[in-house]
């Protein structure tokens, strides 16, 4: 029989990374990007780390107050049915949003801890295997004062270096946002090439117009171009653009992703388990694609993406990695980084395989940037 392992504790700290210059979208300002990492602790003496980021939401605080408490005491081999349990005790909160993010990394941390107590990586865990992956470069950050020339110059370094697949964020205008793009192409003309229009279109009109400007450089998608909460309104422009479309980043919950299925409204749906439920909950979401048939890849959180997507035979599956330190997502670049194939696949080697996820956390980093850890477990 398997030795009893019960969570003594579920404890979080946020970090405010600081950016170079801020990501600017529109309304949208970021100053900061924060995170928030959990560890789970058992009596077996094991650690279970998570973490996403917070997209300043009161994560933190929702984990003490209503996911914590009931997880204390549970076995860890219980962790699926305790999941359930949390969720179905608060579903106005734990549904979506704040709580549902929350209520994922704690998920997470407890499958990290469980593969530890097995002494496995979290692939093997999960009855599969890592795999070389598709790898996608995030250029043009930081996208309010990147310029074309810049973009281009960063696209044809990474792409020497072995990168086939670059995808850049709307920059300070349209006319700027597209030279970016055009630029990029130039510098990696048989390169798969994306935008993020980051939420910043209000109109199909508009949307649309935009679009269609970019239709010469062959593009391989365009992703998240309107707000959350119209599915009718993206199957419109799906009908007005030649290129693919891709939505679903920072989402989950409720009607996700039934709502853009049902109003066929992407080609491919966009995943993120860091926010979506988890291991245990995250996987609904791609079953439910793959039952319509509707394709899906991972948003960023490439550590855990890569490992679990691999591990479920989506191997295929694209993950994507900001350039380091240049703002996109600061707690990865602390962390293990990919290393491209060199034969012109553009395909990452796995990432190196410890019990659980492996290395999540890098406790100096966090230390560096202002910090609210009130149980102390960056400095334990």
């Amino acid at each position: 029989m398997a030795q009893s392992a019960i969570i003594k504790d579920v404890q979080v700290a946020s970090i405010q990374a600081q950016l170079p210059a801020p990501v600017v979208f529109g309304d949208w300002v970021m100053k900061i990007r924060e995170f928030a990492t959990v560890r789970v602790r058992t009596s077996t003496g094991h650690e279970g780390w998570a973490f996403t980021l917070t997209r300043d939401g009161a994560v933190a605080e929702q984990i003490r107050k209503s996911i914590a408490p009931v997880y204390v005491g549970t076995d860890i081999a219980d962790r699926e049915a305790t999941y359930r349990t949390t969720k179905g005790r608060t579903y106005g909160s734990h549904s979506a949003g704040v709580g549902l993010r929350a209520l994922s990394i704690v998920d997470l941390a407890c499958w990290d801890a469980a593969a530890k107590i097995a002494d496995k990586s979290i692939a093997e865990f999960l009855g599969g295997q890592v795999k070389p992956m598709p790898a996608t470069c995030i250029i043009g950050y930081p996208p309010a004062i990147m310029p074309p020339e810049k973009t281009g110059a960063q696209t044809a370094a990474f792409y020497a270096n072995g990168w086939r697949r670059f995808k850049a964020p709307m920059g300070a205008t349209w006319e700027i946002s597209k030279a970016r793009l055009k630029a990029a192409r130039d510098a990696a003309p048989d390169a798969w090439l994306g935008t993020d229009l980051v939420w910043m279109f209000k109109t199909v009109d508009e949307a649309a117009a935009y679009a269609n400007t970019l239709a010469e450089l062959d593009m391989g998608c365009i992703e998240d171009i309107f707000p959350p909460g119209n599915a009718g309104k993206l199957a419109e422009l799906r009908k007005r653009v030649p290129m693919p479309i891709w939505f679903g980043d920072e989402q989950g919950g409720s009607y996700f992703p039934e709502a853009l299925i049902m109003a066929k409204s992407v080609d491919r749906v966009r995943v993120d388990l860091t926010c979506m439920g988890g291991i245990t909950g995250g996987r609904a979401v791609i079953d439910e694609c793959l039952a319509a048939g509707v394709d899906f890849c991972p948003h960023m959180f490439p550590h855990t993406h890569s490992q679990v997507f691999s591990a479920w035979g989506f191997d295929d599956k694209p993950v994507e990695w900001g350039v380091p330190w240049t703002g996109v997502h600061p707690y990865d670049d602390a962390l293990a980084q990919p290393e491209i194939m060199q034969d012109g696949s553009g395909l990452m080697k796995p990432l190196p395989q410890g019990p659980g996820f492996g290395k999540m956390i890098d406790k100096e980093w966090c230390l560096s940037q202002p910090h609210q850890d009130p149980d102390h477990i960056l400095q334990d």
